[in-house]
């Protein structure tokens, strides 16, 4: 990542990343389209309904993820092996105690969350039981992408998406065979769900086990090391809140979502679920953008910093563009392996045609948040995004969308997202200059004292 022309190494890195992305989020989506042709639309909106809720819960020890992946990459850069093995191991047994804790708070309180949600009564209880079973499987979700954050930063993401491949596979034969021969509904959907990720779990796992450098997993060396456990608050604790209440913000909406009835619930379920392949696609740079970024810092070759976001912002927007439109235009086909009621796919176009044409605009705004974090800086991103993009979005639910009449409607929700990315985008920006022109101010001090 620190030698040589970038584009062809970032494409190498995202492209398998990409393909890693999309198959886990086929777990959800497998989910959806088998319940939606097979259980009917009460249980599409009892799976989709569930979104949202699943991110915020789950959102916060992701973020920790990003800490242990900025860190890994920033010590691999600058050859510090010692430093690298206590980050992974501080890692990996900090994605067990998430787990558990998620599965806690998934199991005990599924039902009343989703009552302060608004779900619709005859939604209720499907989407608790599809909740509680899926956060039995929590703690293989979270040593999984704890794991593979791991192996991203000393640029492997080929194995992961290996592993992915092979469980995802498992994971759709499985919802087939639970909802379709032993008509288990939702139920079927998580149990399955919950199998596919302890394979992939295990297959990263016994793959970093195998491994014969500073990232190798040895149990025995399992224990918090309290100085990496706390630059790995001090970077993914900032990533972590801003995924929080990013998250509160969506639930919000879904909230909101919620008191248009099952049909909208449903077709926005369905919408989202779309989106989510391109979003996860232009992730994909995000996360490329913060492994290269970090490597090159600890190498101590910040000539290469603007070269890797200005690439990285070059293939987002094309990947946004090609595939946001691409979601549009064959919406209605999309949509119809997801249920085969008009009024839902119907409901479903209405967020498609919105967001999905500029989604692009996410990605910019994700790109640069991977370039700021890349240089270590990790609060002023977050606080940036959730006044630019959360506050925003929440303003108008509590203001015009819950005040006049007129606005009280799927689309003016649905608008709320470019319009805070195109805000968030400009704030952005200005930030990265200023932390550029600081760095170079630090490094010529350096230079001239030494």
């Amino acid at each position: 990542m620190c030698n040589g022309a970038i584009l062809p190494k970032l494409l190498a890195f995202t492209l398998p990343l990409m393909c890693s992305s999309v198959l886990q989020l086929l777990f959800n989506a497998a989910d959806i389209i088998v319940v939606g042709n097979f259980a009917g639309d009460t249980a599409l909106a009892a799976v989709g309904s569930n979104t949202a809720l699943i991110n915020l819960l789950t959102n916060f020890f992701l973020g920790l993820s990003i800490g242990a992946n900025v860190l890994v990459a920033r010590f691999y850069g600058a050859k510090a092996e010692e430093d690298v093995s206590d980050t992974v191991h501080t890692a990996m047994l900090l994605s067990v105690f998430s787990g558990i804790i998620l599965t806690v708070i998934g199991c005990i309180g599924a039902r009343q969350i989703l009552i302060w949600m608004q779900t619709p009564e005859d939604v209720l209880p499907l989407a608790t039981t599809y909740l509680r079973i899926y956060f039995i499987g929590m703690t293989s979700m979270m040593v999984y992408n704890f794991g593979s954050a791991i192996l991203r930063a000393v640029g492997d993401t080929k194995r992961p998406l290996y592993y992915l491949s092979a469980a995802g596979v498992i994971n759709i034969g499985l919802n087939l065979l639970f909802v379709i021969v032993f008509r288990m509904s939702v139920a079927g959907v998580a149990l399955a769900t919950v199998i596919s990720e302890t394979i992939s779990a295990s297959l990263v796992i016994r793959c970093m086990m195998k491994e014969k450098g500073s990232i190798r997993l040895t149990p025995s060396k399992l224990r918090i090391h309290p100085k990496r456990f706390a630059e790995i608050l001090r970077i993914g604790l900032p990533a972590s809140l801003q995924g929080v209440i990013f998250a509160i913000s969506n639930v919000i909406i879904q909230s909101s979502v919620n008191s248009f009835g099952s049909t909208v619930v449903a077709g926005n379920s369905a919408a989202s679920n779309i989106e989510g392949f391109v979003y996860v696609s232009m992730n994909s740079f995000y996360q490329g953008t913060i492994s290269f970024t970090s490597q090159n810092v600890g190498a101590g070759k910040y000539e290469r910093v603007n070269k890797i976001l200005f690439t990285a912002q070059a293939c987002v927007i094309v990947t946004g563009l090609v595939l946001g439109n691409l979601a549009v235009f064959f919406g209605p086909d999309l949509l119809g392996f997801y249920t085969r009621s008009a009024v839902v796919k119907a409901a479903g176009m209405n967020r498609l045609r919105i967001i999905c044409t500029v989604y692009a605009l996410c990605g910019i705004m994700d790109v640069m948040v991977g370039s700021l974090r890349g240089l270590g800086y990790s609060v002023m991103p977050t606080i940036v995004s959730l006044i630019g993009a959360c506050g925003l979005r929440l303003l108008w639910i509590f203001t015009f969308f819950r005040i006049y009449e007129q606005f009280h409607t799927p689309q003016s929700l649905y608008l709320t997202y470019p319009v805070s990315w195109i805000i968030t985008i400009c704030a952005h920006v200005v930030c990265f200059v200023i932390v550029r022109r600081r760095i170079s101010r630090r490094l010529k001090t350096q230079s001239m004292a030494q």
